[in-house]
């Protein structure tokens, strides 16, 4: 999944959730991509931080949270 498409994922797992926080919310939207988007996020975040190993969840939610970081901070 590319960054813009995490995004847009987010985003509109966040309308559906508005309450809840950004790691929340990104729980949620790792447990929608299912097993293998949740292995590519972890993946991706893995490699970013030059790890070889991580629990995987854990690993993928935070992939989600730095992009969402990333591109609100770039806007500001």
């Amino acid at each position: 999944m590319r960054d813009e498409e995490l995004v847009v994922a987010f985003a509109l797992t966040r309308l559906d959730h508005p309450g809840l926080d950004l790691e929340e919310v990104a729980a949620l939207l790792v447990r929608r991509v299912g097993p293998e988007g949740m292995l590519e996020l972890a993946a991706h975040n893995l490699a970013d931080r030059g790890e070889l190993r991580g629990a995987l969840f854990e690993a993928a939610v935070e992939r989600v949270v730095r992009v969402v970081l990333a591109l609100r901070d770039a806007q500001d």
